[in-house]
């Protein structure tokens, strides 16, 4: 059930706001054409339990979308 998922993804981030924050950024980034939104969001939320979302790899991606913005 999604009830676990976010319960999991929980452990690593402690803002229940935030999670959903960072999980609708990963979806949106991660969906495929011809799947289920759900099953990407599932899969989005699984992988936050398996790992910390937040951390220093998240820095780099907000540099590169300055920079993209900036050349439109």
């Amino acid at each position: 059930m999604r009830s676990d998922l976010v319960f999991g993804a929980l452990t690593h981030v402690k803002n229940r706001y935030e999670l959903c924050q960072l999980a609708s950024k990963a979806t949106r980034k991660l969906h495929k054409p011809n799947t289920r939104l759900q099953d990407t969001t599932n899969e989005v939320l699984d992988r936050f339990k398996d790992s910390v979302p937040t951390g220093d790899a998240e820095a780099p991606v907000q540099k590169i979308d300055l920079q993209e913005r900036r050349a439109a």
